[in-house]
């Protein structure tokens, strides 16, 4: 466990969360279950009225803000362990939802009967705390006013043609946090921190959050932003012009010391707060986020997250086909790699 990490969390808790709470807060009648989740506000209502129609529980939804997405909510759920206030814990990134099972903050799931036999084992905390599913890509979004010829690789961001064209969302928080743990991991330290300075070289602005990256192309401050796949899908729903690219494969003999293997994925995690205030509710909200019918209306929402589910497959193989050669790396094993990583772009893109 990265001690750093937890404390930096606890802190964050104290800051912003003004303190731990007090015994029983957010006490929740029966026929309830608490949610806490880092997933848009829209989806997460959507799937949390879903399982109300069908179940008759009522969902306490506790969501996070844009700039904080995922770390607000992990930090407060460390410091309600003594005390947990939340039953499920439904995460758009896998990052935190590690460090919560490793923290002993979540328990198995009791959802491996269910997954086991063909789930993806990159998806599956081997000890059952977690289960991945409804993924997204990171991308290179870009505005198709002002670019005809895209990047398509990480380390092409650091070329000269992008200087004063480029944006990310600030790596400490929500899937950017991950995606950089993910190349730290994939390319060393040395590799990594030569590429976080040729970004800072490059100009690269920082935003709050992935949909920001997008809305900054559509209004001209930059050309070009590493992202997420639904924040460009809403971007094009709202009329932008802009569109993305999935990271290429570098072809057989490629020489790099930042190696592209293809698109990033980015799962959902879902997982069971340990001691729960509502624990048979718990295990049935949490069988129903990864169900079939949960990634149905995921996939048909604005998100259009792709499904693990290998029943719709063919339902929405427009959404599948492009990540059907992804290689996906260990998150358990990249997630290892966060405090490295934050410690590197920390001080190489907040410097001068």
């Amino acid at each position: 466990m990265n001690r750093r990490v937890i404390t930096g969390l606890a802190l964050f808790a104290m800051l912003v969360l003004g303190g731990c709470p007090g015994p029983n807060q957010a006490q929740s009648p029966e026929g309830t279950v608490v949610l806490y989740t880092s997933a848009d506000d829209q989806l997460a209502k959507l799937l949390a009225d879903a399982f109300t129609e069908q179940t008759g529980i009522r969902v306490q939804i506790l969501g996070d803000t844009e700039a904080t997405k995922t770390t607000g909510l992990v930090a407060r759920i460390l410091a309600e362990r003594e005390d947990p206030q939340g039953d499920v814990w439904w995460s758009s990134e896998p990052m935190g939802t590690i460090l919560l099972g490793d923290s002993g903050a979540l328990k198995q799931t009791g959802m491996q009967g269910a997954a086991a036999e063909y789930w993806p084992a990159e998806l599956v905390d081997e000890d059952w705390r977690w289960i991945g599913f409804a993924e997204r890509a990171r991308v290179i979004a870009y505005s198709t006013d002002r670019v005809v010829h895209p990047p398509a690789t990480m380390r092409a961001l650091i070329e000269p043609e992008w200087k004063g064209r480029i944006g990310m969302a600030r790596p400490q928080f929500g899937t950017t946090r991950g995606h950089m743990a993910l190349l730290h991991a994939r390319w060393g330290g040395v590799a990594f921190e030569r590429w976080i300075r040729g970004l800072k070289a490059n100009g690269v602005r920082l935003y709050d959050g992935n949909a920001s990256v997008v809305r900054a192309i559509a209004m001209g401050e930059i050309d070009i932003g590493l992202t997420d796949t639904d924040d460009v899908f809403a971007g094009q729903a709202n009329g932008w012009a802009v569109d993305l690219v999935y990271e290429s494969h570098d072809p057989p003999g490629t020489t790099s010391n930042l190696p592209s293997a293809g698109p990033t994925t980015i799962p959902n995690t879902v997982g069971i707060i340990a001691n729960s205030p509502h624990p048979l509710e718990a295990v049935r909200l949490s069988e129903f986020l990864v169900s079939p019918q949960s990634e149905r209306i995921i996939a048909m929402s604005a998100s259009k997250n792709c499904p693990v589910n290998p029943e719709l497959g063919e339902e929405f193989s427009g959404l599948i086909d492009p990540l059907r050669e992804v290689i996906r790396f260990s998150y358990p094993d990249a997630s290892k790699s966060v405090g490295d990583a934050m410690d590197i772009c920390e001080r190489t893109l907040q410097g001068p």
